[in-house]
């Protein structure tokens, strides 16, 4: 059946937007009072086509003229006089701008510049007709508090300046550099073959005002990113297939390498399949985000300590979320058991917090949420090719893999290259492919990034892969001891990441910038908002490529420069007690 297209004569006076504005009154009067608008409700409201009153079947199928609308309006007009004067009864007909008292249709908002409306069936009817001066082409009705908001009438005045916007820029900034969160990127450029070391560029059309550093910050845990086998691969990629994807993965941007890393993914994961974006970053915010907002009524719960890519994708979602203790069991079920079993639920964490370098009791994580109904969504970023036979993270050191609903990891950490992905059941990535906007509107990643990222994961899975996780752990160890030995503050924690306690974003920045300017030694201070105020570290991360050597040479460095700021070194007491805490941290994790 096709719905005819009414074009009422009366209401036609009015603009769209003011039609909108008062759609659900016009129909609520409309359909009581006037024959065309009570009709056509019953045309929706029913599947019988034939019940079509006053308005034939053929009249039906396609659109009514003005003239049709007419006729019929004054028909019924008519018919409504004649029932009146045989009945001796006189009609009423009140005008919409003197009703005194409270219509239960509501209003019909129009502006003072529209004729007043002639509709005889709607003047009929309780309902308050209200004028307005307003630029009838921006009209915004808040429905839910049954108000009108007026367009802001620009002052005529010629001496009121603009917005001072980059006034505002140079404060927002200014205001970053007076509590020492303002963040100077050091010009550092790698360089193929010397790792962990690089080169400090002073001057960007110098290459000469140069000069060696060495790096214990990088990302590039295990050094792959200069790997010969990666680079080969990298090279091999864009000789055969050019430098970029040439689109989204809908429209020309997916290719074998893509679907082929997916699967390595997958397998890797032990997960039915897989998904790759252009960064974990991505990964996270928009799986999280389309996850909750397609679950009808889903709740998140999210560690504490979770990084701005899943706090962006929870908060966009706008669904009730909860927030539990970092790693705190007791507290995420507390939670749990306050939301009823049959509400969807996502239980949200990372494995090795990136900061403090905690590791948290996974299986019992999993366990506690599986036991409420919940999904998992585990960040394995800071864990991804560094644990487990085949660098598959801690879900496969602690033999739980199967437990994990979803895990996200990175591309641009240990395996040493860039980009994103979630691994998981093919339904739960099906869906995300289909409705995730993160993933369907940007491009997909390059045929060089692909090759090097299969490459990785071969790497890792291979025996030099398990011969260099051994030798970066062995190298942690040996910093770690000696930095404690050194009597540094150093934060306890069974990861890879050796956390320095600072406590202030001033004295952390300028530790950073004594070791780089005096012993060419590369730290990046960790300030707020990566970390609350107050908790200010630094953040070593030792590779397999840091020599002993390195490592005297670091911890000679940090001696030195700790006390030049005015900190003091711990007393053999507290060495005593942090040596004692990672030999338990050490029997925890041969356990």
């Amino acid at each position: 059946m096709a719905l005819p297209a009414l074009k009422c004569p009366f209401l036609s006076q009015l603009t769209l937007q003011q039609v909108r504005a008062s759609a659900p009154h016009i129909l609520n009067a409309g359909v009581e009072s006037c024959p065309i608008f009570s009709q056509f409700a019953r045309k929706i409201s029913t599947t019988n086509v034939h019940e079509s009153g006053n308005l034939s079947s053929s009249s039906m199928s396609r659109p009514l003229s003005m003239n049709e609308i007419k006729a019929v309006h004054e028909k019924m007009l008519e018919k409504r006089n004649q029932q009146c004067s045989s009945s001796k009864i006189k009609p009423t007909v009140k005008t919409l701008f003197h009703k005194k008292t409270p219509s239960p249709y509501g209003e019909i908002i129009i502006s003072n510049e529209c004729e007043d409306l002639s509709c005889p069936f709607l003047k009929s009817a309780s309902i308050t007709l209200r004028r307005v001066t307003m630029d009838q082409d921006t009209i915004e009705v808040n429905r839910k508090l049954d108000k009108i908001t007026r367009p802001i009438t620009p002052l005529n005045n010629d001496n009121v300046k603009s917005f001072e916007y980059n006034s505002f820029f140079d404060e927002k900034i200014e205001a970053k550099k007076r509590d020492n969160s303002y963040r100077v990127f050091k010009r550092v450029q790698r360089k193929s073959g010397i790792f962990p070391q690089a080169e400090e560029m002073k001057n960007l059309d110098d290459d000469t005002d140069s000069r060696t550093i060495t790096v214990w910050c990088s990302n590039d845990y295990l050094g792959l990113g200069q790997h010969p086998k990666m680079k080969k691969a990298v090279i091999d990629a864009v000789t055969a297939h050019g430098s970029g994807s040439g689109g989204t993965r809908n429209i020309s941007g997916t290719s074998p390498l893509h679907e082929k890393l997916e699967d390595q993914l997958a397998r890797l994961h032990q997960k039915e399949s897989a998904l790759i974006f252009t960064s974990c970053y991505v990964a996270n915010d928009t799986t999280l985000y389309t996850l909750a907002k397609g679950l009808p009524g889903c709740h998140i719960l999210s560690d504490s300590g979770n990084h701005a890519s899943m706090i962006q994708g929870i908060r966009n979602s706008q669904v009730p979320k909860h927030i539990f203790r970092h790693n705190d069991i007791g507290h995420l079920e507390e939670l749990l058991k306050k939301i009823p079993r049959h509400i969807p639920k996502i239980v949200a964490f990372e494995t090795v917090h990136s900061m403090d370098g905690s590791i948290c009791d996974l299986e019992t994580m999993l366990d506690v949420a599986h036991a409420y109904g919940s999904l998992t969504f585990i960040d394995e970023v800071h864990a991804v090719g560094l644990y487990g036979h085949n660098g598959a993270g801690i879900g496969e050191r602690d033999h739980v893999l199967h437990k994990m609903d979803i895990i996200s990891g990175t591309l641009g950490k240990a395996f040493g290259s860039i980009g994103g992905y979630i691994a998981g059941s093919s339904e739960m990535t099906d869906f995300i492919r289909s409705y995730g906007s993160g993933f369907i509107f940007t491009t997909s990643m390059p045929p060089t990034v692909l090759a090097s990222a299969i490459t990785a994961i071969e790497i890792s899975k291979s025996d030099e892969g398990r011969s260099l996780r051994r030798k970066q752990q062995e190298n942690v160890r040996e910093l770690r001891s000696k930095l404690i030995d050194a009597g540094l503050p150093v934060m306890m924690s069974p990861s890879h990441i050796i956390p320095i306690h600072v406590g202030n974003a001033a004295l952390a920045t300028l530790l950073c910038n004594h070791l780089l300017n005096r012993y060419s030694i590369y730290i990046q201070s960790i300030n707020y908002p990566t970390v609350e105020r107050g908790t200010e570290r630094l953040r070593i991360a030792a590779t397999p490529y840091h020599t002993s050597e390195m490592i005297d040479q670091l911890v000679d460095a940090l001696k030195h420069v700790w006390q030049d700021v005015g900190l003091s070194l711990k007393g053999v007491e507290y060495q005593q007690q942090l040596q004692q805490q990672q030999q338990h941290v050490i029997l925890r994790q041969r356990a």
